[in-house]
């Protein structure tokens, strides 16, 4: 008989693949900013928010503070090896904003090795660990997750759906949705919060997309959707 563990490794381990694929997808704008030796209009910030974004993830999964969150450890850890490659080659082709990263970057460290510091010294059960470290997690999942608003806004004004990428938009959703039923199974409220909240948006930017699909003027449908900018959605 298979237990709720085994189906929530299950789970989690799709959630892995669908997260990936979400990381993975500014690869096309990167290779755009590589071949034209320049980052254009491109803004590094939804790249800096997704690497604070996982490195709470990374810390909220290791066993001193939530035992038994291996999956949610090993995603944001290739997540946050992949935003950094972006943010080099951010840095690379961006003197005027090259310091700005930097110290963005810096900061972001610091910030979370202070946040370490509190939990390991301040709290000594795994229940306090985790609800401290749980509210910065929530916190920042949503901030990622609400990020498409500016895309849904332009989607409502201008009538069409030129710059939201279904497939994207499909890999969102599914991605919240698999990581809420990764938290019920073993419930985890701070995870369940967070993606609920993520599946919640996902499905709201579907709804718009069938909605505005037939008012898309037909020259937006041949846009290549693959080079304009999205904000990274946590996988957490």
């Amino acid at each position: 008989m298979v237990n709720v563990e085994s189906i929530r490794t299950v789970v989690g381990v799709i959630g892995n693949v669908i997260s990936f694929g979400l990381f993975a997808s500014p690869m096309p704008t990167f290779w755009r900013i590589i071949q034209n030796k320049a980052v254009e209009e491109f803004s590094f910030l939804p790249y800096v928010a997704t690497v604070m974004n996982c490195l709470f993830w990374i810390f909220y999964g290791l066993p001193v503070v939530h035992p038994d969150s291996t999956l949610v450890v090993t995603i944001n850890s290739i997540g946050l090896a992949l935003e950094l490659c972006y943010l080099g080659i951010f840095i690379y082709f961006s003197e005027a904003k090259r310091w700005k990263v930097v110290g963005f970057v810096c900061f972001e460290l610091v910030f979370i090795g202070a946040i370490a510091a509190v939990t390991l010294t301040q709290f000594h059960t795994y229940t306090k660990r985790s609800m401290f470290v749980g509210i910065f997690c929530v916190v920042f999942g949503v901030m990622m997750y609400a990020s498409p608003l500016g895309i849904m806004k332009r989607v409502i004004q201008t009538k069409s759906v030129e710059y939201m990428p279904f497939w994207i938009s499909v890999a969102g959703f599914l991605n919240g949705l698999c990581w809420l039923c990764y938290a019920l199974l073993k419930f985890d409220l701070y995870i369940t919060i967070g993606n609920g909240s993520g599946a919640a948006l996902g499905a709201i930017q579907l709804a718009l997309y069938a909605f505005y699909y037939k008012s898309t003027p037909k020259k937006g449908r041949k846009k290549k959707t693959s080079e304009v900018q999205l904000p990274n959605a946590s996988p957490v």
